[in-house]
């Protein structure tokens, strides 16, 4: 008796998920099946400097001093560094916040226009203009503060740092970051919002397709938000669970008491 009321109960259950239908979980499902798939990449695109990124800069020289004063915002005024006078705000270790106005302050130079340069573009400007203090100097431009946040159906939803070496991410290692999606992510609709120039903006992108890889949300920008929705399985069970938590609780008490009273 007893195991025939748990057999019915499990019954219940399972059929209010009867009317859910299987989705496709595999990434770039029409994928041709070949073996060798080659296309051009043209939506990798060089970030620029904007308003609001920490930019590590470090130049490097014959000129010891001058490495230090440009490094770390200091000025030798002794012989061998005896004395030293604050210059400047550019502590290497906290790196230059680029202002509203896209500009930064560095020693010596003072203020320096960055914004919509790329890092290769503001290197040869820093050079350029250290040609009157420095003699051949070498430039380095890294964005410190480069983030984006991945929430919903995935491993580990976190605020992923993008080490200072690395120019652009794409969604699927952003996915990778985080454990990837587990079984109830929607691949189909993955919600990316981008907050850019004033302009907030939501795009879906589906990544059973292999267009994917063409579009301009596919590599990720400062500050983006992912977002894994749940599919309906997920969501449906939840409900389920929450709806009838109190019956299934009661009918296991009265079949516990009904086996009670037969035997």
């Amino acid at each position: 008796m007893k195991i025939k009321i748990v057999y019915l109960l499990g019954i219940v259950l399972l059929s209010s998920c009867a009317s859910l239908k299987p989705r496709d979980i595999v990434y770039f499902s029409n994928l041709p099946q070949q073996e060798l798939l080659t296309e051009q990449i043209e939506n990798a695109k060089e970030p620029v400097i904007k308003p609001g990124d920490l930019l590590t800069i470090t130049v490097t020289s014959l000129d010891q001093k001058s490495n230090v004063l440009f490094n770390q915002g200091f000025i030798m005024t002794g012989e061998g560094g005896a004395g030293m006078m604050r210059q400047g705000t550019g502590d290497s270790n906290e790196g230059y916040l680029v202002d509203e106005e896209g500009n930064i302050e560095f020693p010596v130079l003072g203020r320096i226009n960055l914004t919509g340069l790329t890092k290769e573009q503001a290197m040869a400007k820093i050079k350029a203009d250290l040609h009157s203090y420095v003699e051949n100097p070498i430039v380095k431009v890294r964005q410190a503060n480069f983030r984006f946040t991945v929430l919903g159906e995935v491993g580990s939803p976190s605020i992923i740092t993008v080490p200072t070496d690395k120019d652009n991410v794409t969604i699927l290692e952003a996915m990778g970051m985080v454990g990837d999606m587990t079984i109830y992510g929607k691949r189909e609709n993955v919600l990316v919002i981008r907050e850019e120039d004033g302009v907030r903006t939501m795009a879906r992108l589906n990544l059973n397709k292999v267009d994917v890889f063409s579009s301009p949300y596919f590599y990720l920008k400062q500050n983006d938000v992912v977002y894994v929705e749940p599919d309906k399985a997920k969501i449906a069970g939840t409900s389920i669970i929450r709806r009838n938590w109190g019956f299934a609780v009661g009918l296991v008490s009265t079949a516990i008491l009904l086996v009670s009273l037969f035997k």
